[in-house]
This record gives C-alpha cells, structure tokens and sequence, in this order.
C-alpha cells in the first residue's frame, strides 16, 4: 500500500457525468503494480455502477506516459502476472467490456499493458508523437491479456504482426492513419480534447450509446445475419423507449432533445 501521505497510484475525480481516472506512478511512467491494478478496477466498476457517471475517461499523470504496462520491478521480486484482475485483466480492463463508453486521453507513451488498456477503450485522444507498442517479446512475454487478441481485430494482419514479434513502436499519427486512434492533438490538450469529446457523446442518449457499443461488439464476432436480427430483437425496447419518444418530439418541434442525465 501506498505510505501515509503518499500520492496514491490512482486518482479518481469527477467531471459531471464523467468519471475521470488517471494512473499516478509518473515516476514508474506510469506503470500499475498490483495495488494500482486493483484500484483501478474498482474505480472502473463503482463508475459502470453509478446512474450519474455516463462516460469514463482513462488519462496518465504527467507527460512522460499513458502506462508502461506493468510495475517490473515488481515483477522481478514477486513474479509478472500479480496485477492481473481475475476475469477482467490489467487494470480491470483488459479482459472486458465495460457497458459505459470508454475514452483513452493518452498523454504520452502506451506501451505493453499500457497499449493493451488504449485498446480496450472505445475510442482515443492522443498527444502529438506518442508511441504505442507491444515490446513484451523483448522481456521473453506476450501482451496475452488483450493486447495481441485486439490488434487481430483492430489491424491489417502484417502490420499487427510487425508490433507482436518485432516489439515496434508506432507514433499516434500512424495509428490514427490507421484508424485506431480518433484525434491526434498537442500535448496540453489531450484531457481537455477527451472530456470535450465525451461530453459532446453524452449530449445524446446514454441509453441509445450502451445499446450501440453493446451491438457494436456482438456484431464483431458474429456474422452479419445474425447481428442484424440481435438488433431486431433488441429494437423494441429502445424503439418504444422515452428516450426515443424525446428525440422525435424534439425533431419535430425544432428544439434540442432533453433526455436527462440518466440512462
């Protein structure tokens, strides 16, 4: 645990209906050890649990690194592996999919179990020049807890598999080429790029979002059929919902929709 009067590993705040949770080791870059895994896991559970929190906003301390994946040192005097969350990964996230949108505000190098938590977020601001990569096969590892599992789904084949065996790393302005990354911005204003970006997402209904996300990822893995006929199955209850009744009333009468804080 952290020593009386320590920074903790993680810090959680509020930004209205966002949850914003940053990792707090810049003097590691940023790299989570067990106790700070853990944290943020629960961070990440109490905001998937709470009504007001729409969104949630992931972003590194300092401007060094997002995450450096692992705490090493760590590693070396206990064993790798400690600060993976039983069915849910490093930091809770890497394993599964959160119900709420999740934006990566990445502040500087995403690397290891740092690369494997931007994957898993749902969409990414990036600093001009950070680097992403997998360079776990240096170490004798492989980023096995999402990261190389993503990168099938997320990049052309050969340039995936340039980053699991060669370790490369690739700046944000590729992988925003690439599609993988949403807005490349200078440094000073990725959170505020990323908060802004969220709120913008949370002007329209929380409830259509996690709809959307959830269909989103079952159509990843199902053929086109058959995702097609979960949307039908599913449509009623968004269809015929007040949020829906809200947003054609608004359409009509020529105003902003007011579908409320809550899904």
């Amino acid at each position: 645990m952290a020593a009386p009067g320590a920074e903790p590993p993680v810090r959680v705040e509020r930004r209205g209906a966002i949850c914003l949770i940053t990792l707090n080791r810049p003097r590691a870059s940023n790299a989570m050890d067990a106790e700070g895994s853990y944290l943020v896991d629960r961070h990440l559970r109490a905001a998937e649990a709470d009504p007001e929190v729409g969104a949630i906003v992931l972003t590194g301390a300092g401007d060094k690194a997002f995450c450096a994946g692992m705490d090493l040192k760590e590693a070396a005097a206990r064993g790798a592996g400690h600060g993976l969350v039983p069915g849910a990964g490093f930091c809770g996230v890497t394993e599964r999919v959160i119900a709420k949108p999740v934006i990566g505000a990445i502040n500087g190098a995403a690397v290891a179990g740092g690369f494997e938590i931007a994957l898993a977020c749902d969409c990414l601001i990036a600093r001009e020049g950070a680097l992403f990569g997998l360079p776990e096969v240096a170490r004798g590892m492989v980023a096995f807890t999402g990261g190389v599992q993503r990168l099938a789904q997320q990049l052309p084949r050969q340039i995936a598999m340039e980053l699991v065996t060669c370790g490369t790393l690739l700046p944000a302005e590729r992988l925003a080429q690439l599609g993988v990354v949403n807005r490349v911005v200078p440094a000073e204003r990725v959170l505020d790029e990323a908060l802004s970006f969220a709120e913008a997402m949370l002007g329209n209904s929380w409830q259509a979002i996690q709809f959307a996300k959830a269909l989103f990822n079952e159509a990843q893995n199902e053929p086109l059929p058959a995702a097609i006929n979960r949307g039908h199955a599913n449509a009623d209850r968004l269809m015929r919902s007040e949020d829906s009744r809200e947003g054609i009333a608004a359409y009509a009468e020529k105003r902003a929709a007011d579908f409320g804080r809550t899904p």
